[in-house]
């Protein structure tokens, strides 16, 4: 029973998380604001790591995990460039 309890936990997190992704995608197009713009593409961001790392926890296989791993910290950078811009004017001083 726990491995098909298992089994349906990460079909419905997967669900959720496409969900979520659709959420930021519509705040990402109908954004009024450049600042509302960018969470919702860093909300897209995290939803997509951990769309990987479900995928990895559904097929064992640990290149989603680094997969993921890559996708926040390249997120991480571009988010604050992306701030630091908003703020700005200017990414480079």
């Amino acid at each position: 029973m726990s491995v098909a309890l298992l089994a349906w936990a990460v079909l419905l997190a997967q669900l959720l998380l496409l969900a979520a992704m659709g959420c930021a995608v519509v705040r990402l197009l109908l954004g009024p604001r450049a600042q509302d713009r960018v969470l919702a593409l860093d909300t897209l961001n995290v939803n997509a790591a951990m769309l990987l790392l479900v995928f990895g926890i559904r097929t064992g296989s640990s290149h989603y995990f680094e997969a993921a791993l890559l996708i926040t910290l390249l997120g991480f950078v571009a988010m604050v460039a992306l701030a630091k811009f908003l703020m700005r004017g200017e990414v480079i001083e």
